[in-house]
């Protein structure tokens, strides 16, 4: 159990942490139109706006309100309107919804963040705080970094379904990288270590460290460029139903399926949206936008495989990674002694654990310092908005 003591320096330094973090979720939010911050395309996809207002309610609802005596709500409604999923908590609006929040506007929603940011500094310069309050902020300052990729993803949907394709940003938004083939790295049977094992952040699912055996494998260095997609793509790999799983299959010709998510085939060439617009595919960049139905037929046609969760961690010493988020062949199940906490942060994993494929690594869109070797990230197989990628992996 962890102690309860003041902790001077860790107070300080999560500060300072919280105020680069909510200052970096307005400049990603800087470069939109009044009109970028109310559109919701799909299901998936939430309004900017939605996302400014829903990161701060996290802090007051799990920060403000147990911890700042005497703690008045900005505005009681804003309980049911930017609530995403956390049962305990109470009622809120359906996800689908979203879109239709013209009021409170913009301006009032910069307003409540001002207005939460302002209490966060009172409260820690008028209070002790201890481990377990330490803790909360901590959990609020990650999952506004969560945030802040899911608003690239977002706002990227959003302009790249807008027909005239507008550019989010005239300048570089990511480093980007070139990937080549490469000698893939060989591993030998044997019993590993994987999970999470310090006295730093991370997220409950990461936890119980535990041991597998691994057969001996191979893995690639570098994800799968644009090139050897093309290549996919050419050879009819959206036209043959033997690389597919079933629901894969269904998938594709319920959407009628012919690339990854933002491709565009122009005039004869192959185009590709970025937050830069629509521009012409770099052939050397790792692939991106692609689900794991997409994943595993690329692998089945290169006659290899995804490789599993914990191949990956196993790997992620000697392979480059970082770029895109990597779909594995593992489905996103709790480790050995997986507990969720009491109340509402135990929604936060733990009921996500079914139905869903794991993602290993980071992408260009995840914030400096919050990616690690033991992150488990998961989406459904037909999903696509997410800066995802494909790594190949076979037995030896």
């Amino acid at each position: 159990m962890k102690s309860t003591l003041i902790d001077k320096n860790r107070t300080y330094g999560l500060l300072e942490k919280y105020k680069l973090v909510r200052k970096w979720t307005e400049s990603i939010c800087s470069p939109l139109q009044i009109e970028d911050y109310v559109v919701q395309p799909i299901e998936d996809v939430s309004p900017p706006k939605w996302h400014l207002g829903h990161t701060t309610w996290f802090f007051e609802t799990f920060v403000l309100a147990p911890f700042f005596p005497g703690y008045k709500p900005y505005d009681a409604k804003f309980d049911y309107v930017f609530n995403s999923y956390y049962e305990t908590v109470g009622s809120r609006i359906i996800r689908t919804d979203r879109g239709n929040l013209s009021r409170p506007s913009v301006s009032e929603v910069y307003q409540y963040r001002q207005y939460i940011d302002s209490h966060i500094k009172q409260l820690f310069g008028d209070t002790s705080a201890d481990n377990a309050l330490l803790d909360i902020l901590e959990l609020g300052i990650n999952h506004e970094q969560q945030h802040q990729e899911l608003l690239y993803m977002d706002i990227k949907y959003i302009l790249g379904h807008n027909p005239l394709f507008p550019a989010y940003s005239h300048k570089p938004v990511f480093d980007e990288i070139e990937v080549s083939e490469g000698k893939k790295l060989r591993f030998s049977a044997g019993i590993h270590w994987i999970g999470f094992e310090s006295d730093n952040f991370c997220f409950d699912n990461e936890l119980g460290r535990h041991q597998v055996y691994l057969d001996a494998f191979e893995i690639a260095p570098y994800p799968v460029s644009n090139a050897d997609f093309m290549e996919f793509i050419k050879d009819g790999g959206y036209h043959d139903f033997r690389l597919w799983h079933a629901a894969g299959w269904d998938w594709v010709n319920r959407n009628s399926a012919k690339a990854p998510l933002y491709w565009q085939f122009v005039d004869g060439q192959w185009m590709q949206y970025g937050l830069n617009g629509l521009q012409e595919i770099i052939l050397k960049e790792p692939v991106c936008h692609v689900n794991y139905y997409e994943a595993a037929a690329f692998a089945a046609w290169k006659g290899e495989r995804l490789p599993t969760e914990a191949e990956w961690e196993v790997a992620s010493e000697q392979i480059k990674w970082g770029h895109r988020w990597e779909w594995t062949e593992s489905a996103y199940l709790p480790y050995p002694g997986f507990k969720k906490a009491p109340g509402a942060i135990g929604e936060y994993n733990g009921k996500f654990m079914v139905n869903q494929m794991v993602l290993r690594g980071a992408s260009v869109a995840t914030p400096k310092g919050h990616s690690r070797k033991t992150y488990r990230n998961f989406f459904q197989t037909d999903q696509r908005w997410q800066f995802a990628g494909i790594r190949l992996a076979k037995e030896i």
